[in-house]
């Protein structure tokens, strides 16, 4: 039997950058990075530069998404576009819609919440979530939590 999901898969998210829509659902069977941040979070900058240099280290491979959700609320498209693009990050960046914040929270951890923390989660193939530590996870440390969900 498939698993369920949870309902905030379904969620419609806007690709700040190309202006597409997404929902987690669409990366069923592949690995999803999910990081919560703010951008004025300076932590959530050095966390996205380890999330940069995992995708090169692992050689860009098209089975790991990574997604990064704004949780501020003060926050919108466009300033997180301006944000993205001023590092030249170039996976998803969503502003996240409240049912989705409501999510991480009560599913997860308030903390999720909190960008300083560098909350991230991995989804695997399977649609199983696992939850990382807290605080800065460099790109080696992200490899090895990553590499037994990819070599599934």
């Amino acid at each position: 039997a498939v698993p369920t999901t949870p309902d905030w898969f379904k969620i419609e998210l806007t690709d700040v950058q190309t202006g597409e829509t997404f929902s987690m659902n669409d990366y069923a069977g592949k690995v999803v990075l999910v990081e919560t941040m703010a951008i004025w979070c300076p932590n959530c900058l050095i966390q996205a530069t380890q999330v940069e240099k995992l995708h090169e280290a692992l050689g860009n491979p098209e089975d790991l998404i990574s997604v990064t959700l704004d949780v501020d609320s003060h926050e919108d498209e466009a300033v997180l576009k301006e944000y993205a693009a001023s590092y030249h990050f170039d996976w998803h960046f969503a502003v996240a819609p409240l049912m989705v914040e409501r999510a991480l929270g009560n599913l997860y951890n308030v903390e999720y919440l909190n960008p300083p923390l560098s909350p991230m989660l991995v989804i695997d193939r399977d649609g199983h979530v696992h939850q990382l530590e807290y605080g800065i996870k460099d790109a080696e440390k992200l490899q090895k939590i990553l590499q037994p969900y990819l070599a599934k």
